[in-house]
């Protein structure tokens, strides 16, 4: 398939990446993501790595695309991180003080 990452012209296939990325680490997630094998990556390092380019280059939306194209699953960065729950703050209090919550 074909996209413009950066403003260049990449021709990328699922199989490539999946090359690509086998045996890469991932490193934490901050942001956006997207699941390759059975990994969650960012997608700034996906980027980085199938394009050879600095990741000030692009955009994570560029990358996202792409990837999404292509058939990978991408999860946004509020979806990404688990929702706090809301504590009251005597809850918050309770819970520093290591007593019983009410």
């Amino acid at each position: 398939m074909r996209c413009v990452i950066a403003r260049f012209p990449f021709d990328l296939f699922k199989h490539e990446v999946l090359a690509s990325m086998k045996g890469v680490k991932p490193e934490p997630i901050t942001g956006e993501s997207v699941l390759i094998g059975r990994r969650h990556y960012p997608v700034k390092q996906v980027g980085e790595i199938i394009t050879r380019q600095d990741r000030r280059d692009f955009t994570s939306g560029e990358v996202t695309r792409a990837m999404s194209r292509l058939g990978f699953t991408c999860r946004g960065g509020e979806e990404s991180a688990p929702a706090a729950p809301v504590l009251t703050p005597l809850q918050t209090a309770s819970a520093l003080l290591s007593g019983p919550t009410a």
